[in-house]
């Protein structure tokens, strides 16, 4: 019988690509993906780790002590930690939790399978860091989660040197993939179906430093819009010091790349940009966001902000929040200051109090919502478009609605339960809330061709749904050609 596996990710949106592949080389080797049994652990339960936050050591050891009574009642499981984590600390793994079977790292996702029948065959743990990458996420086979929604890695690594951040060393120095590379890569994901792809890189628009061509990253973007098929195009995280206005125009001028722009503030005051390596500082980030608004007037801009980063000062602080009172942000990722040992931040001075910097941490919090909610309220009464990736996304219980994300990355849930994933659904804003929209009135969906050959006929289906002026039906759905 064919074994079972589960993989555990955590981290960021290049730890979820990399499981993806983790998936694929799996089942190549004849895994089945574990069903739900009732609690009992899979035959081979895989940690796909992260190590940019402090309690990321606590919480691998703390999952991986949950698995030991499992592992030791049946000899036949195994257990795999790969990832950031694992490659920093390498054989550390083992010593901390001897009953794990491999350790893999970042650069040898393909390794796997290989080290996990070595270690049923020598009933001995296999450790395998290398520091060069042995093989691009994206040559791997892969098992996405979403059947219209695809992750399209176009670079690795990082040249970048900022004082908190450890990935540089795990991930190694940015290595871009060819452009044509890409480009046939999303052209086969098109082919099988995806409407939807994200632009991976730890630094995006950096895009290109590999072959000398400090343009590429526009060029790509504006290649996309060249792919029938390609509803939409997204990418992160863009690094402030190589935004440049090429790739503000491409944006502007390619339809399916999306109206949302993520990119990391970190902190709005410049001495600690300085303290964080940031090459960029204030007047420079906000400088880019109104050339992106000026340019794309629809644009939402969403950030990450890190409070309470060695030596910031309540006046830092309160630039920080003057420059999210600016900027003006749909969302933020905000984050407590995490010391990671082996970080240039760890060692330096001013290491601030977490009394100090919980209550930043909410002060900051309460007026993102603010700005958030004041945001969102501008939408009400627009139509949005919204690409379907759940059934019933509604955390009060309430049915009927399906949930996605509109063409600004924000959450709405719409009124349209005859859709699901993969459908474009357009549709009328109802109510705002910081993190969600309500999209009831005015529905509208397309549910666009996938697979080969010619789309069926355009087929119209009335459905009674009712609006906030009564009973009159406004949705319709329809069986269309790509567009």
């Amino acid at each position: 019988m064919s074994r079972t596996y589960e993989i555990r990710t955590y981290g960021c949106q290049m730890n979820v690509h990399d499981s993806e592949r983790l998936a694929g080389l799996l089942e190549r080797a004849g895994y089945e993906r574990a069903a739900d049994r009732g609690g009992a652990p899979a035959d081979l339960v895989v940690f796909n780790t992260c190590a940019v936050r402090e309690n990321a050591d606590n919480r691998l050891y703390g999952n991986l002590g949950h698995l030991y009574p499992a592992r030791a009642a049946n000899p036949d499981m195994q257990i795999a930690v790969g990832g950031c984590l694992a490659q920093k600390d390498r054989g550390r793994v083992i010593e901390k939790a001897p009953w794990v079977d491999v350790v893999f790292g970042t650069h040898n996702l393909a390794a796997l399978p290989v080290l996990l029948e070595r270690a049923r065959h020598n009933r001995a743990a296999q450790v395998e860091i290398v520091d060069a990458l042995q093989n691009f996420p994206s040559d791997l086979p892969s098992r996405r989660e979403s059947a219209h929604s695809a992750w399209v890695s176009i670079a690795v690594g990082c040249d970048n040197t900022c004082s908190f951040c450890i990935v540089p060393s795990l991930r190694g120095e940015q290595i871009d993939r060819r452009p044509g590379d890409v480009l046939a890569e999303i052209r086969a994901l098109v082919d099988s179906g995806v409407v939807e792809v994200t632009l991976l890189g730890q630094n995006v628009n950096s895009y290109g430093r590999s072959f000398g061509d400090r343009l590429a990253f526009g060029k790509l973007l504006r290649a996309c819009g060249e792919i029938d098929g390609l509803a939409r195009v997204r990418f992160t995280s863009p690094h402030p010091r190589d935004f440049t206005e090429d790739v503000i125009a491409a944006m502007a001028q390619t339809p399916n790349v999306m109206p949302h722009l993520h990119m990391p503030m970190q902190s709005g005051s410049d001495a600690v940009l300085k303290a964080m390596r940031r090459s960029y500082r204030r007047q420079r980030y906000l400088a880019i966001i109104d050339q992106v608004r000026a340019a794309i007037p629809v644009a939402a801009i969403t950030t990450d902000i890190i409070v309470g980063f060695p030596g910031e000062t309540d006046a830092d602080f309160g630039q920080t929040l003057d420059a999210v009172r600016a900027a003006r942000f749909a969302s933020a990722f905000t984050f407590q200051y995490s010391k990671r040992p082996g970080t240039p931040a760890a060692d330096l001075p001013g290491q601030v109090p977490k009394a100090v910097v919980q209550e930043r941490y909410e002060r900051l919090i309460a007026l993102q919502e603010e700005v958030s909610w004041a945001e969102a309220k501008q939408l009400v009464g627009r139509e949005v478009e919204v690409l379907v990736s759940t059934g019933d996304g509604r955390k009060d219980g309430s049915t009927g609605r399906v949930s996605g994300r509109a063409r600004d990355g924000r959450l709405v849930h719409v009124a349209a339960p005859e859709a699901g994933p993969g459908d474009l659904v357009t549709a009328r804003v109802t109510h705002a809330a910081p993190h969600h929209l309500v999209a009831d009135a005015g529905v509208r969906v397309n549910r666009p061709w996938r697979g080969a050959g010619p789309a069926t006929a355009p087929a119209t289906l009335p459905i009674a749904t009712r609006s906030a002026a009564g009973s009159k039906p406004l949705l319709t759905i329809g069986r269309a050609p790509t567009p």
